[in-house]
Formats: structure tokens, sequence, C-alpha cells
């Protein structure tokens, strides 16, 4: 795939906004100042496609980045407290409208802060996605920000944290200082999307 050929398709903040998914979907979700955007940023090889805030909650759209016959899509960061309720509930709206609607999911690449224990939020859309039987993968973001003790005790927490997850489900460091994690993160995508798609689809 040639992620460098991203573009910024559209963006939606309401449900009945959203249009109908006539091609193969990625999603990236994940809580408010994961680090969404710097993944997307890294893996299209991009500086600001995607842009960075520095203030949390201000994601607040889904947006639609194209790629070839591919839709890469960003949804708005959860669980940031200061945002009002009324923005909480459109967002939960949207989140819904978007997963329960028979879109092309082809993959769910799941963010969580390496550094920190998943939030309960974080356990709450762990639990739905691997109840709902979608094909998910977890990316542990900022993992340039621990040592190497850090590190290798918060991999071993996370076996207990996530002991609920079947085996099957991929879990990869990474870091949109270092690099770290980003070719196993396309390589995923690659694979979600030809899997079953075989040469139907332009990428």
């Amino acid at each position: 795939m040639k992620f460098d050929n991203a573009v910024l398709e559209s963006s939606y903040g309401t449900a009945k906004q959203l249009p109908v998914s006539d091609i193969p979907e990625i999603a990236f979700s994940g809580r408010s100042n994961v680090g969404k955007s710097s993944l997307l940023n890294k893996i299209l090889n991009r500086k600001a496609l995607a842009r960075v805030s520095t203030k949390p909650g201000k994601t607040i759209t889904i947006n639609f980045y194209k790629l070839g016959d591919v839709r890469l899509c960003d949804l708005p960061g959860y669980g940031y407290a200061k945002v009002a309720g009324s923005e909480r509930e459109r967002w939960s709206g949207l989140m819904e409208h978007y997963f329960t609607t028979d879109r092309n999911i082809k993959l769910v690449v799941q963010l969580v802060d390496m550094r920190h224990p998943p939030s309960k939020l974080d356990l709450d859309m762990l639990h739905f996605l691997e109840s709902a039987g979608y094909h998910f993968i977890i990316a542990l973001t900022k993992s340039d920000k621990l040592n190497k003790t850090e590190r290798k005790n918060r991999l071993t927490a996370l076996q207990t944290e996530l002991s609920f997850l079947s085996d099957t489900v991929k879990i990869i460091p990474f870091s949109a200082e270092k690099g770290e994690g980003a070719d196993e993160i396309k390589k995923e995508i690659e694979n979600a999307i030809l899997g079953d798609e075989g040469n139907n689809v332009i990428i």
C-alpha cells in the first residue's frame, strides 16, 4: 500500500451526516490525547495531514482519509472530563451509529497509552470490540516515554489487565517520535484489506 498517498476526504460531526460505507474502512479509536493524530501522520508519512492538538477533546468529528479504494477513519477521542455533557452525548451517538450501521470495517486500531493501565473507557471499548467480533489490534502509544524497566513492567501488567482478550489480538508498542511499531501497524492494515479483497482493491 502507498500510505503516503492519503488525502483528507471529509469530516462529520453528527450521526446523520455519515455517508454510506461503500469501500473498506480502517478505524482508529482511543481516548482524547492518546496520540491518534500522531500515529496517523507517522504511518502516512506526513507531518500534519491529521491535526495534532495540544488540548485533549478537540477532535470532535469523524475524519475520513482516502487511501486509494480504502478509507481511514479517525474517530473522535473519548474520556475528556471537561467536555460538556451535550458533547459527550453527541460523541456517544456518533460512535454508536458508526459501529452499528453495517459499515465495511476491516480493522479497528485501538490506541492505549502504554504509560498507564487501560482506563475504564479503554476497557469498555475493548470489551465491545471483542464481543462484537471486530478484527482489531492494540497500539500502545508513547512507548518512547518509558525506560527499559518501566516498559517491561507495563508489558507484564498488561498481560493481566487485558487477559480477557483473545490470544489472537496483536499488541504493538508504538512511538510517533522513534517510529517503533509503525511498519507493523501498516502491515496489519495491509493484511486486513488484502486478506479477503485480493486485487479488487486499489491501494
